[in-house]
């Protein structure tokens, strides 16, 4: 069920691309991915800019399968997301959940990817299986989250001259805080592409 509903996606979203196009996402997206393998074989003619981040980089496997399909590819971390924003002619992003007043809960790094793109006057395209809308309304990512393990942002493995934050845990006034999600408003948004269709945030779109 999930396939098709992918595969509906991606009907749908490929539309949007055009040859010349420099696509931006941010993470790995099943979806997202799907969407932009699908435009190469389709023969269209477009860059993909890749943002990652610390510590999961899961960017990097999207990366590598990417750039094996032949895909032109283009990798860098969120820290420099407003520079390459102005080489970016559209923004696909998948997402954990879409709330019923538009939020889009998301991995962390994604709100900020959009506001850099809403910023920038680039649109941003959110891919999201029609299953993953919610009845619930959340303004913040604070009053309702995850949170990962704080060793994964205290430390670079293998880069003991990074690593200044050692036994962090025995320092009484200090907390380290990896948060899993981030809530992106709805006005970050200028489509949403679900498997019953395209829904257009913008007038006139």
């Amino acid at each position: 069920m999930l396939s098709i509903a992918n595969k509906v996606i991606v009907k749908h979203a490929v539309t949007k691309i055009r040859d010349g196009d420099v696509l931006l996402t941010y993470g790995s997206s099943l979806a997202v991915e799907m969407i932009l393998l699908h435009a190469h074989e389709l023969g269209k003619q477009f860059r993909v800019v890749i943002v990652d981040s610390r510590p999961k980089l899961r960017g990097q496997q999207l990366l590598r399968r990417l750039v094996e399909k032949g895909l032109n590819c283009t990798y860098t971390h969120i820290n420099a997301v407003s520079y390459i924003m102005h080489e970016v002619s559209r923004v696909f992003l998948g997402a954990e959940s879409i709330l019923s007043n538009g939020t889009v809960y998301s991995r962390v790094g994604t709100a900020s990817v959009a506001m850099v793109a809403h910023a920038s006057r680039v649109p941003v395209i959110v891919c999201c299986e029609a299953y993953k809308f919610h009845e619930r309304v959340q303004l913040d990512s604070i009053c309702s989250n995850e949170l990962g393990d704080p060793d994964a942002i205290s430390s670079v493995q293998g880069r003991v001259d990074v690593n200044h934050l050692d036994g962090w845990s025995d320092i009484e006034n200090l907390q380290l805080l990896n948060l899993i999600y981030d809530a992106m408003p709805s006005d970050y948004v200028s489509m949403i592409v679900t498997d019953y269709g395209m829904v257009s945030l913008v007038l006139g779109e």
